[in-house]
């Protein structure tokens, strides 16, 4: 009772928020403009005011659920071999330790646990600092729980689902198709496979079939080599499950970059 009369003081109701998944795709976004990142400004500016930023981040990966609560989230440089102005970026975005022990309460089965040792990684911060780049809300992170099968993932997030109506904007930051094995520095050349699961996962995101999506490998045969790891699909499957059925998806920046990255990225309100 008494956290949530802690909800009712911090989380105000509000209209059903926007739910976004974005392809985040190589750091150097963070600093570059470009035709993705001048889309995310866009998207950003017809955002409603939000009374929090929640980020499931493909760069969090943990054993269990965490949530970060601290009061301020220092950004976290988990890249390397960059050039320095990368590492010089700011994004001062406060926390809320509130809303994170809200966020943890809506986990409680799966015994979710708060977390002061992290901050915004580059899945975050390389995002926001073009979508809300002068945030004055509070941004909080999700942790991927690596030990939770997709279909299991999937339920989980679905308690969060009332939040969207006290003010919070939820954004799973991965790539739809992510292998960095792959990747063509040559030319512009898009490998098959990647555009073939691009086509086919995009058209299953469309009809909200979570349990297909939960399951990419029966979507193509494709997904062998556009999933090879999930950490980065995982966060659209996260944003997938907040949603209603009846929501539509706008995409933007549809592109696939280096041959084996997908940078589809989608709101949903």
């Amino acid at each position: 009772m008494e956290k949530l009369q802690k909800l009712s003081h911090t989380l105000k109701p509000s209209p059903k928020m926007p739910v976004l998944f974005v392809g985040h795709g190589n750091p150097m976004n963070a600093i570059l403009d470009n035709d993705i990142t001048r889309h995310w400004a866009e998207v950003g500016k017809s955002l409603p005011q939000p009374q929090a930023f929640v980020v499931i981040s493909a760069h969090w990966l943990t054993r269990g659920t965490k949530i970060t609560d601290a009061p301020t989230q220092p950004i976290i440089y988990d890249m390397y071999g960059f050039p320095d102005e990368l590492y010089q970026v700011k994004y001062p975005a406060k926390g809320d330790p509130s809303i994170a022990g809200t966020l943890r309460d809506a986990f409680l089965h799966y015994e979710a646990q708060l977390d002061s040792s992290w901050g915004l990684d580059h899945g975050t911060w390389s995002v926001l600092k073009h979508m809300a780049p002068n945030v004055k809300v509070p941004v909080l992170q999700i942790s991927l729980d690596i030990n939770q099968s997709l279909p299991q993932m999937t339920e989980m997030f679905k308690l969060l689902k009332p939040l969207r109506e006290k003010g919070v904007i939820f954004i799973g930051s991965g790539n739809l198709v992510h292998n960095l094995r792959m990747l063509n520095f040559h030319d512009d050349k898009v490998f098959d496979w990647a555009l073939e699961f691009d086509t086919k996962a995009s058209e299953q995101m469309s009809l909200h079939n979570l349990e297909l999506l939960a399951n990419p490998r029966k979507i193509s045969s494709s997904a062998a080599v556009a999933v090879q790891m999930d950490d980065h699909y995982r966060p659209m499957l996260a944003a997938m499950a907040l949603l209603d059925s009846s929501e539509g998806l706008t995409y933007f920046n549809d592109v696939i970059e280096m041959g084996s990255i997908g940078m589809r990225s989608f709101i949903a309100a």
